[in-house]
């Protein structure tokens, strides 16, 4: 089992624009710009519509319970398998928690004491191949859930239990490293590569600021094929609309 580990921590202001520009947008910009097909988390909706979440990813894995490891009460562990607590205590300000709860729907992964005390320590979304229990108390805490769903079972009740904190995991079909940034929003939530997070901002924050313009244009009634994408003419439109000083980039 791994002892929990430090990442590199990325600016504020990347991730400040990250969560202004949104999921789909970033999903878009890996797949033309890195060749990432699918960054999304599928299979995990949100629990608390309307949230927004960007952070750097702390990583809980679970495994498939073999008695001789890991015993069924949830506090019988020795503390150092107590993994599920150390990853919460693990987070600092703005983390997103992910865990790779292996699809699970009969586990809850925290409860609302736990994710009590993780916006208590400033955390912002949580990210989970699997279930919470107390679902009514937690969609009160000012967090974002991306669940499989919800049960009435602890952690470890059934057929699962914690083996390693800040490790890379398998979550909802991709591949996640501790310090990855998650974005998490109604569309679903993706993962972004901590080395491509501000280049594909960078991207991100143009194509928002074009898509601006092109919105605009439809809402007029331009005709689709000319303003999305943008063709020649409308470049030379959007080109002079920046002159002219409407971009929206300051915003972002």
């Amino acid at each position: 089992m791994a002892e929990t580990a430090q990442f590199e921590r990325i600016d504020g202001a990347t991730l400040d624009a990250l969560r202004e520009i949104g999921a789909a947008t970033i999903a878009g910009a890996l797949s033309k710009q890195a060749g990432i097909r699918n960054p999304h988390l599928v299979g995990l909706k949100p629990f608390n519509p309307g949230a927004v979440a960007c952070g750097q990813a702390v990583t809980l894995q679970f495994m498939p319970k073999r008695e001789d490891v890991h015993w069924g009460d949830e506090y019988a562990a020795a503390p150092e398998r107590e993994l599920h607590r150390r990853a919460i205590m693990a987070c600092q300000p703005g983390d997103i928690i992910v865990v790779d709860a292996r699809g699970s729907m009969s586990s809850g992964v925290f409860g609302e004491m736990m994710l009590t005390s993780f916006q208590a320590q400033g955390g912002k979304g949580v990210v989970i191949d699997g279930c919470i229990r107390d679902y009514p108390e937690v969609k009160q805490l000012d967090l974002g859930l991306w669940l499989r769903g919800v049960t009435p079972n602890f952690h470890t009740q059934t057929d699962i239990f914690p083996h390693a904190v800040n490790v890379p995991i398998a979550c909802a079909g991709c591949f996640i490293v501790p310090g990855d940034i998650i974005v998490a929003d109604d569309d679903g939530a993706v993962v972004l590569p901590y080395a491509l997070a501000k280049s594909i901002a960078e991207i991100a924050v143009e194509k928002t600021e074009w898509e601006v313009f092109s919105r605009m244009k439809l809402e007029e009634g331009g005709r689709l094929d000319k303003y999305y994408p943008l063709n020649d003419e409308a470049q030379k439109e959007y080109e002079a609309w920046l002159r002219e000083g409407s971009s929206p980039k300051s915003d972002l």
